[in-house]
């Protein structure tokens, strides 16, 4: 890590959400040269600059990635981008697709081309295991976002390297469901829950980042790189939450049914992604897209320490259910 960070530029797309921040606090151990954050929420960057005690290599820029102008001018002389700005939240994304279309797929299209024109030499993006047999405007926006990235390696890859990092729930992330079960235990002495048969990823925020971070370490350009991790039912997860955080009150479960765009179960490869070369270890797994673009040649892919992985079945939540690992993130 220090030989890939140290003396860079360092950009973070996003740079103030719970994965954009801790990216940045991480990444300035290993002395970059320059940390830039950018992000549309002057007030959250103002908190990280006071959390982080103002460090002489870090710099706040305001930005949209939908803003091609701002990009270009925030990109200049960077040598990796973090790309973690994104609309995550399932229902507000059915609800306003059209915003989803903008951040998710044009605003990534808006890095990737600011990246090109700046000599960036590496991005890395965040994905979501909702581009696995997608169902929700979420997962088919991401799932472009993916393409974009890995697709765009095919005529750029002797230029620069894209690849994307494919997450699970991320455990304490701003507006997910254990902040969000904190507040109503607080206010309502009950927390909702959708489904309880419903199945979901789980990773922590470290382990989030750490993945990031390799995911730069090793990229050679196009990959998906996927962390193993555990699953949980939502009933199980709620029950977990009252008893470590609530054990002396009487919190209820109240069961709401499932919101616009849920999905019963997650995967976090998809029988279609099978479709690719598929690498793995016992930490993760890396997706290597394969093609038969006439007269394109591409390079084969090989990790130290991974394996090609012959499985062809999806990698769902409903299949890799640990009670006593989710136990640990929470």
């Amino acid at each position: 890590m220090q030989n890939e960070f140290e003396d860079k530029i360092i950009l973070v797309t996003g740079g103030t959400g719970s994965i954009g921040s801790e990216l940045v606090r991480q990444i300035l151990k290993y002395r970059p040269k320059q940390v830039r954050v950018l992000s549309r929420n002057e007030t959250r960057q103002y908190h990280l600059l006071e959390a982080l005690r103002y460090p002489k290599n870090l710099r706040m820029l305001i930005g949209d990635i939908r803003d091609r102008e701002r990009l270009q001018l925030a990109f200049k002389n960077v040598d990796i981008v973090f790309h973690t700005a994104a609309l995550k939240h399932v229902p507000f994304c059915e609800y306003n697709p059209s915003e989803a279309m903008k951040t998710n797929i044009a605003g990534s299209h808006n890095v990737i081309d600011a990246a090109l024109h700046a000599g960036v030499e590496k991005v890395i993006a965040i994905s979501t295991d909702k581009v696995a047999n997608p169902l929700n405007v979420l997962g088919v926006s991401k799932l472009m976002m993916e393409k974009l990235f890995i697709n765009s390696n095919f005529f750029l890859g002797d230029r620069i390297k894209l690849s994307c990092v494919r997450f699970g729930n991320v455990a304490w992330a701003d507006g997910s469901v254990l902040p969000m079960w904190t507040k109503q235990a607080e206010v309502n002495g009950a927390i909702n829950v959708t489904n309880k048969d419903a199945t979901r990823f789980l990773m922590s925020i470290k382990q989030a980042v750490n993945l990031t971070l390799k995911a730069a370490q090793l990229c050679l350009g196009g990959e998906v790189f996927i962390l193993k991790m555990p699953s949980i039912r939502l009933q199980n997860l709620a029950e977990m939450f009252i008893k470590k955080y609530h054990s002396r009150k009487k919190i209820k479960i109240k069961y709401t049914g499932d919101r616009a765009g849920d999905k019963l179960h997650e995967d976090l490869i998809g029988l279609n992604d099978w479709n690719n070369e598929v690498w793995a270890n016992n930490e993760m797994f890396i997706l290597v897209p394969t093609t038969h673009i006439h007269n394109l040649n591409v390079e084969p892919h090989s990790y130290e320490n991974f394996k090609k992985n012959e499985s062809s079945s999806s990698f769902s939540s409903q299949d890799h259910l640990d009670i006593k690992k989710v136990e640990r993130i929470v």
